[in-house]
């Protein structure tokens, strides 16, 4: 064994010097500076994305001895037996997007084109599926009336008919309406929220969905040159005063609503404007203030938009579709013991400029509301320098209620812009609290919420936060920690003038912020 041994070492030792020894004699040998090579490299890191229903953005690393691609798709036919569509890109042009059919699998294959002699790369592949096709365009102001509504599509494109529901209504479209993209549609109900399918024979091609508006029916209707005050005071409860389009703002000052009232403009599109505020007194128990552009006065003590400043036991609060700003103190508030506001819900509104002046934004100190709904809104320049929820643990529901507050898809830019402010200032003993499909956006506001008394397990899902640090800020009371949330600049086209219309794709494709921004 030691002779074993001894005959084993000697031979690892040969070895080891004659390694070492041809290492050396190749030291003198030219060194490899460039590849011999037969064929481009295949593109890496090939992403699809779907952009805008139908279509795909596509990406991938490009070489720089590379400027050309070929780009293939093959349509629900992932062993590319037939060539959908073959496109030439160049690397300049990256990230590309291409517009293709909806609801199709598409399987995507790219390939660098050699421009110095050798052979094309092998194929990268990848994979996307688009969505419904949409060619459906924006309504232009008037297009949705009481009993009809006036569609739009891109014009000249092949289409045959919509289908509507409620009602299964069916309408062929002319070749008149084809070439110029435009048809409308008869025979339909008032304040009906209605889905219209666009087809090309079986093929849906895009959808739109609209509400129509009021029928003017027995209601009262008011114009500039009526006594809104009088007429308010003189209707009964339940009734609903519709404004028609125009200036009242000659008459200044604030209305008591003391039984059920709908407060609404006549056309959607051209809402009546307004210089009031409203106080809420016993007997009303529901009000809905809708299609109105609201602005406040401070000379004349216009300061709050809606004040609960009597008790009652109050059922609802419906804000939709106004235009409402310039008001010195609050939106709404509820500084009366004994005042219960069952349902507060703000839908498809922008607000801007309610300075809190002496209030919060939306403040219930003695007062109660149990449920807040904030919906498809902007909120812009509100309470800039106090909270912007206040609801406070001193009313009479407190300890015997649950406050529920939620804010889904809404725009919320400069608000509680103060390093010592927080969105939600909630003391009240049990709440529920849900933000989601939100855009927050260039606030100092210390975040949501600072302190016990918030719900202490939020939910958070897929917002997005700009220049508002503090809704992600971990030493906070709450926050944000949900994962599921980003922080991309929006991209607004113009914030200083109030128009947040996104740029940023990602946002847009992920349902982010006020629906009317996307």
């Amino acid at each position: 064994m030691k002779l074993k041994n001894i005959i084993k070492g000697i031979f690892a030792l040969l070895l080891v010097i004659n390694i070492t020894s041809c290492g050396i004699t190749n030291y003198d040998e030219d060194v490899i500076e460039e590849l011999s090579l037969k064929r481009e490299f295949a593109p890496i890191n090939l992403e699809a994305k779907i952009r805008n229903q139908t279509t795909v953005e596509l990406s991938w690393d490009s070489r720089e001895e590379v400027s050309n691609y070929l780009v293939e798709f093959s349509a629900d036919d992932p062993d590319f037996n037939t060539v959908f569509l073959s496109q030439e890109v160049r690397a300049d042009e990256l990230p590309v997007q291409i517009r293709l059919e909806g609801e199709t699998a598409y399987t995507i294959r790219v390939k660098a084109v050699s421009s110095r002699g050798l052979d094309d790369s092998t194929w990268a592949l990848g994979e996307a599926t688009t969505l419904t096709e949409q060619i459906m365009l924006p309504s232009q102001p008037g297009d949705i009336n009481a009993l009809s509504a006036t569609l739009r599509w891109e014009a000249g494109l092949n289409v045959t008919h919509f289908v509507l529901e409620p009602g299964t209504i069916s309408y062929d479209i002319s070749a008149q309406e084809k070439a110029a993209g435009v048809a409308t549609i008869p025979g339909l109900t008032s304040e009906t929220d209605y889905a219209a399918i666009l087809y090309n024979n079986s093929k849906i091609r895009g959808t739109a969905e609209f509400t129509t508006g009021i029928d003017i029916g027995n209601n009262v209707v008011l114009t500039p040159a009526d006594d809104i005050f009088q007429a308010i005071t003189d209707a009964a409860s339940g009734d609903i005063i519709l404004f028609e389009e125009g200036d009242y703002t000659a008459q200044v000052g604030r209305i008591t609503i003391n039984k059920s009232l709908t407060l609404r403009g006549l056309k959607p599109d051209f809402k009546p404007l307004l210089k009031v505020a409203f106080t809420i007194d016993a007997g009303a128990d529901n009000v809905e203030l809708i299609d109105l552009d609201l602005t406040g006065d401070s000379a004349t003590d216009l300061n709050d938009v809606v004040g609960y400043i009597y008790p009652g036991n109050f059922n609802s609060l419906l804000i939709k579709g106004c235009n409402i700003h310039d008001y010195d103190r609050s939106f709404v508030r509820g500084p009366t013991t004994d005042g219960i506001l069952q349902t507060l819900t703000v839908e498809n509104s922008i607000v801007s400029n309610i300075l809190t002046n002496g209030g919060d934004f939306i403040d219930f100190r003695n007062g109660d509301v149990l449920n807040v709904n904030l919906i498809d809104c902007t909120f812009n320049n509100c309470a800039p320098g106090r909270d912007f929820i206040r609801l406070d643990a001193a009313g009479t529901s407190n300890g015997n209620s649950v406050s529920n507050i939620l804010i889904d898809s809404c725009t919320i830019h400069a608000c509680s812009n103060s390093s010592s402010r927080r969105l939600l200032y909630v003391r009240f003993d049990s709440n529920d609290v849900t933000v989601r499909n939100t855009l927050i956006a260039s606030t100092d506001s210390e975040g949501y919420a600072d302190r016990s008394g918030i719900d202490e397990t939020p939910t958070f899902l897929n917002n997005n936060y700009w220049n508002a640090p503090g809704y992600i800020n971990s030493s906070q009371f709450i926050y944000d920690d949900s994962g599921t949330h980003t922080e991309l600049d929006p991209g607004f086209v113009d914030a200083s003038t109030g128009n947040f219309t996104l740029t940023n794709q990602d946002l847009i494709d992920n349902a982010i912020g006020d629906p009317r921004w996307r």
